[in-house]
């Protein structure tokens, strides 16, 4: 049996979007299931469109998932250059092949023609299509349109009245009429690049790809695809597309503009989400393991990927579920190692100095313990401990009714007494003390926890009472005590 081959092959026009990490990562998982390879390779042809950094982006977001690969353009296998830009070489020849067995024809059709072409169409109610006017050219007419210096692209000659199907991995039998491709396509375009269609065919036959695993609004290119397959008489791969990721939300087609959803995996790492967590969410996106469980690490997902499993329904993207799953994966982080990745967002906002004596990392250390347990990402610490950076908090209106209890003004007086007095104020004399003060006004449950609570952090919840006492330390505690009485 021929090995497995798969590509993810991004074009560098941005950063990596969540849809595309999609691609990349069922493209892996399925390559390292069956032991085959995984490759990436770089389509920018579409020179106008491609970005400085875009490239090296795409790489290093897709290492840092966790993503690895076998061949790329930093490196090489066999079938170098992995650039469609650098294979220009490996498309002309086959371009002029097809030319010269008139599978195509040179096309010296203006923009302007051709956009007026189609506003008559379109004014007919009819679909755009080209209409084939140099299809039939004559050489001494080609002559004559070279000598008036029009450049010209090169098109496909699509074959009338054929059947192409194909068994998709993902949706089944796919059957599309070649007159419902919108006529002779651009293989070729007038700088001398070749087109998407045409570059993705020859590149996945020139590298031995044997499963094209890509998003579904691909589908309408695979018949165009075959067609140049079939010129050739190369065998086409095993195509499957995957559907599309919808906002969970509004039920339509995540897009680019939604933006109460983050869609770049960068932005992920700058808030402090984990590489694992990303992994295993987005590995959720459209395909299904047996069972209800949900968190898996890597290598159980390579173990247990089926593509089988993949949905015919769109993947709805959860951004809670993410929040969800990624929370999981910081509950199990040493604390060491989590502290270290709150502290920049920490120093950020101006709370914390960039040189951190002991002490002050050992006092930061216990206030990301306090929430490790609810944190969804890493930058939600600054939000989450803000109390103990800020002066007393603005009361909300629960805080305020909690202090207006008859009650009140005797536990605080208590409390503060006992604050004044510690010798050492840690967690464990804190529970002492409000002990204490159970015992000298028989006051207890939440009319004694509660207006300690909000006078000395402003908050009706929060991490446990004592903790917050020791991490504020005597002096804030009293501050903000003093400002409440």
């Amino acid at each position: 049996m021929k090995k497995i081959r798969v590509r993810y092959a991004p074009s560098p026009t941005g950063h990596l979007h969540i849809g595309n990490a999609r691609t990349a990562l069922f493209n892996y998982l399925f390559a390292r299931h069956h032991g085959g390879e995984f490759i990436i390779r770089i389509e920018d042809t579409d020179l106008k469109r491609n970005i400085d950094e875009g490239e090296k982006s795409q790489l290093e977001n897709l290492a840092w998932l966790g993503i690895e690969w076998d061949e790329s353009p930093e490196k090489p296998g066999k079938y170098a250059p992995y650039r469609q830009s650098e294979r220009k070489e490996i498309y002309q020849p086959l371009i002029d092949q097809l030319l010269a067995s008139n599978r195509a024809y040179k096309c010296y059709c203006t923009e302007e023609e051709l956009e007026e072409e189609r506003e008559a169409q379109r004014s007919r109610g009819e679909i755009p299509r080209y209409s084939g006017t140099c299809s039939q050219l004559s050489v001494e007419e080609q002559m004559a349109k070279e000598a008036e210096g029009i450049q010209p692209v090169v098109r496909f000659r699509v074959p009338r009245n054929a059947e192409y199907r194909f068994d998709d991995l993902v949706k089944g039998e796919i059957v599309f009429e070649s007159d419902n491709v919108g006529g002779d396509f651009v293989i070729l375009k007038r700088d001398g690049m070749p087109t998407y269609n045409f570059a993705v065919t020859v590149d996945d036959h020139e590298m031995q790809i044997t499963h094209v695993l890509r998003g579904d609004d691909h589908i309408a290119n695979t018949p165009k695809q075959m067609m140049i397959y079939e010129a050739f008489g190369w065998d086409y791969p095993q195509f499957g597309h995957m559907t599309l990721i919808i906002n969970s939300e509004t039920g339509k087609k995540l897009s680019k503009r939604d933006g109460g959803i983050l869609q770049f995996i960068e932005q992920y790492r700058e808030l402090g989400y984990l590489p694992e967590a990303m992994f295993n969410f987005i590995t959720l996106l459209g395909w299904s393991p047996v069972g209800e469980e949900e968190i898996f690490s890597p290598a159980q997902l390579i173990e247990m990927f089926d593509a089988n499993r993949l949905s015919k329904s769109p993947a709805a993207f959860d951004a809670k579920k993410l929040e969800w799953i990624n929370n999981h994966y910081i509950k199990q982080m040493d604390l060491e190692d989590l502290t270290k990745m709150a502290i920049p967002y920490l120093v950020t906002e101006g709370r914390l100095e960039a040189e951190l004596s002991p002490e002050r990392f050992a006092w930061i250390q216990k206030i990301v313990a306090l929430y490790q347990p609810q944190m969804s990402f890493a930058a939600e610490i600054v939000e989450l401990s803000n109390l103990f950076f800020t002066d007393h908090p603005v009361l909300d209106e629960a805080a305020k009714e909690v202090l207006a209890g008859e009650s009140v003004p005797v536990v605080l007086e208590a409390f503060k007494a006992q604050l004044e007095t510690m010798e050492v104020v840690d967690a464990p004399t804190v529970k002492a003390a409000i002990k204490a003060v159970q015992k000298e006004t028989g006051i207890k449950g939440k009319n004694l926890f509660m207006p300690i609570r909000v006078a000395v952090s402003g908050q009706t919840h929060g991490p446990e009472l004592p903790d917050t006492v020791e991490l504020l330390g005597r002096e804030k505690a009293l501050a903000h005590l003093n400002q409440v009485l």
